[in-house]
């Protein structure tokens, strides 16, 4: 049955910014409901098919969806830019829709240009769900981020989260900031000036790297290392020692503190080798907690 333009737009999840905090705490929920599982399969999406539709590079995120599709006996097509049609030219608006007509019930999708993942979800009639679209939004890494300092925390509300590093750059930073503020989260963010993004300081204020580590979740951003083509960066070892999660600092953190990181991690630039797996780290905890907020998307976007 062909679903109405409302339902497709209710169902897709194209970023936290326009979600209301009852929707986001509803996805959070359900989530908590799919982790209390042990069951490896509950084949509640098996009679539905989606497109994992990667136009830029992922490993975690991709496998991550897949493993959250698979679990609840969804049929998975994957799809990956570089062998495919895109590469001689087909639009990324013409793959979805040859996807489309092919009959995938969703599409997981994510890309680099900003601002065409809304305009694909205006001229297909199937859920799309953003799994990172340029440097806008990447909701399911925030969704995950929630989750991990909900099940830590109890609450969200009075927090006080301190996002670190390469903001110019991160969709990561952008939904973690749009979503934590609908919660009552006291959100701050630190970055090198060329790092920062100035339309952002209207929400939240940059702050020194001293004053960002009294905090109770330390969020440390992935250097994004292939952008930084103009030299915004002069060296991983200058980076590390300004901005770096070193064990010292570490070490200096409140004993309830968390540390955080959306992965994949520069070992020795944004974060030492030695604090992956420090005691009060939870990125190992962040990449597991993606699976049940992945399957609770994948439900809202087929059920």
């Amino acid at each position: 049955m062909a679903l109405t333009a409302t339902a497709v737009k209710e169902r897709s999840l194209l970023g936290l910014k326009d979600l209301s905090a009852a929707e986001i705490s509803a996805i959070l929920d359900r989530a908590s409901y799919w982790d209390a599982k042990e069951e490896k399969m509950i084949p509640v999406l098996k009679d539905h098919f989606v497109a994992n539709m990667f136009f830029e590079n992922s490993t975690r995120t991709r496998f991550s969806f897949e493993m959250a599709e698979k679990r609840l006996g969804a049929q998975v097509l994957n799809f990956a830019a570089a062998a495919s049609s895109v590469e001689k030219g087909e639009s990324i608006y013409d793959t979805v829709r040859t996807l489309e007509s092919m009959g995938i019930d969703a599409g997981v999708i994510r890309l680099k240009p900003i601002g065409m993942l809304e305009e694909l979800a205006k001229r297909v009639s199937v859920p799309l769900v953003n799994a990172g679209d340029g440097n806008n939004e990447h909701p399911t890494q925030a969704l995950l981020d929630l989750y991990t300092m909900k099940q830590h925390f109890g609450e969200l509300s009075g927090l006080k989260v301190s996002i670190i590093g390469d903001i110019k750059h991160s969709r990561v930073a952008r939904s973690n900031l749009w979503a934590l503020q609908k919660f009552g989260a006291d959100v701050k963010l630190c970055a090198p000036e060329n790092m920062r993004a100035p339309e952002l300081s209207t929400y939240s204020p940059y702050i020194p790297m001293e004053e960002a580590l009294c905090a109770d979740v330390v969020m440390m951003l992935r250097v994004q290392l292939e952008r930084h083509t103009d030299g915004l960066i002069k060296s991983a070892e200058e980076y590390r020692l300004q901005y770096g999660l070193t064990e010292e600092r570490a070490a200096a953190l409140a004993p309830h503190a968390l540390i955080m990181h959306p992965a994949p991690v520069n070992r020795g630039v944004e974060i030492d080798d030695a604090v992956v797996e420090h005691p009060q780290s939870r990125i190992f905890k962040q990449m597991q907690n993606g699976v049940p907020i992945r399957m609770a998307v994948m439900e809202r976007a087929l059920l």
